[in-house]
């Protein structure tokens, strides 16, 4: 499998689950790695170092992923082989403690931004270029805290199936991946996040998910061999998702 003289683009790609998967694009072969990233601009330039170190020349795109300005970014950033929407934000607390604020930021940053980048990478994507969404087990398990961010998980993989069918005769493919729990910054943010790490240990498996098991599998569904998945949600969570009670 390689992406040699790829155009990649990866939203959140600068830390965690993000960061893998622009390294991962890099390690085969990828030309030119741009990350997308809110804030946290030493991470953003240490990722870029990492990456041009790997062969690949990186470009910052740093702002609110959902905003206008970025969808113009990305449209003026060419052709795009790949565009992995890894971006993820949102208030965990309790669905009655939250506000129709909260609700807004959430949907707006994890689902309505894949359709912002479509409408604005399409244009110029060729024909076998792949679009990914990164979601959660949340879109479809109850996770405590996690209403907000398990709707917007629910509504990115909706979007995942539309935008397979619609473009689908431009012969590009559309997919996204649901990780488990995997431990990454972005767990600081869990009131619970203890219970959270344990677990995401009480798998099959019996190990927790990596950031490399999910990159490992974006780039999959990024290459020729995934011709033929189109608007499927591929669950990577070392089989916690299938047991009623997970083992201890």
């Amino acid at each position: 499998m390689t992406f040699d003289g790829a155009s990649i683009l990866v939203t959140g790609g600068s830390r965690g689950i993000g960061k893998a998967i622009a390294l991962r694009f890099a390690t085969l072969g990828a030309a030119r790695v741009a990350i997308g990233y809110l804030r946290g601009d030493r991470a953003a330039e240490e990722t870029a170092a990492e990456l041009r170190a790997l062969g690949a020349d990186p470009v910052l795109v740093r702002g609110n992923v959902a905003s206008a300005r970025i969808a113009e970014e990305v449209a003026s950033l060419g052709a795009l082989d790949v565009v992995v929407h890894a971006a993820a934000t949102g208030v965990i607390r309790p669905a009655l403690e939250t506000e129709d604020r909260h609700w807004d930021w959430t949907l707006s940053a994890n689902a309505r931004a894949l359709l912002s980048l479509a409408r604005a990478a399409v244009p110029s994507m060729p024909s076998g270029s792949s679009i990914v969404g990164i979601s959660s087990l949340g879109s479809v398990r109850v996770l405590e805290n996690y209403a907000l961010v398990g709707a917007s998980k629910a509504a990115l993989e909706a979007l995942v199936r539309y935008l397979a069918v619609e473009l689908a005769p431009r012969g590009i493919r559309v997919n996204a991946v649901s990780a488990g729990v995997v431990e990454t910054g972005a767990l600081d943010h869990f009131p619970n996040r203890e219970a959270m790490l344990e677990m995401g240990l009480r798998n099959p498996a019996g190990r927790m998910v990596t950031p490399e098991d999910v990159a490992r599998c974006v780039t999959f569904l990024c290459s020729d061999e995934a011709e033929m998945v189109r608007g499927q949600t591929l669950v990577v969570d070392g089989g916690w998702s299938l047991v009623t009670e997970p083992p201890r």
